[in-house]
């Protein structure tokens, strides 16, 4: 991971937790929804945690969440 993009995939884990929380879901149902753990999504929530996430991995959660992908993306500031 790329240091000067750091910011950038802690704004994609906090918006994963923001629309994962808006569903309803825990850590632990969204991590079985896509096939992995639950630390792995805490891991990708966490703004202190340096965690990549593939572009499979981003549209498994999109499909997960019945969200379109590019609002993980899209900057909202």
């Amino acid at each position: 991971m790329k240091q000067q993009h750091l910011e950038r995939y802690r704004k994609l884990g906090l918006k994963i937790s923001y629309y994962r929380k808006l569903k309803g879901l825990t850590q632990e149902q969204l991590a079985e929804k896509i096939d992995k753990n639950a630390a792995f999504i805490g891991a990708v929530e966490a703004p202190n945690v340096d965690r990549a996430v593939s572009l499979d991995t981003l549209f498994d959660i999109a499909e997960a969440l019945g969200i379109p992908p590019y609002k993980f993306l899209k900057n909202d500031d």
